[in-house]
């Protein structure tokens, strides 16, 4: 499955730059299956493939970049790939996290 879409990278434009923003709107959600690693994003740095969003279940969660190339490239148990979940909606950062029950006091 190809990760970014032509739809995606335009919309990532549109929001632009979240960079000052206490609670971003996650506009992509990418996941692998076979385990818990979870990559929202919040931007896009189409020239690089480079997003910018918040990781979770990985060894800690965190905000950082990750790159789209490497995800597409990642080989999973069973001959799984990293997907994008198609039927995810854009949410606020705070609205994600109260969802999934996450302490806000880191945030």
């Amino acid at each position: 499955m190809k990760l970014m879409t032509k739809e995606l990278e335009k919309r990532f434009a549109e929001v632009g730059d979240q960079s000052q923003s206490s609670n971003p709107l996650i506009i992509a959600k990418f996941f692998a299956p076979s385990h818990s690693a979870t990559w929202y994003a919040t931007e896009l740095d189409v020239e690089n493939s480079i997003c910018f969003g918040y990781v979770t279940g990985l060894a800690f969660d965190e905000w950082g970049t990750f790159s789209i190339t490497e995800l597409e490239s990642l080989q999973l148990p069973f001959g799984l790939h990293v997907e994008r979940d198609r039927f995810f909606k854009e949410i606020r950062f705070k609205e994600l996290i109260k969802e999934q029950d996450i302490d806000l006091e880191h945030y």
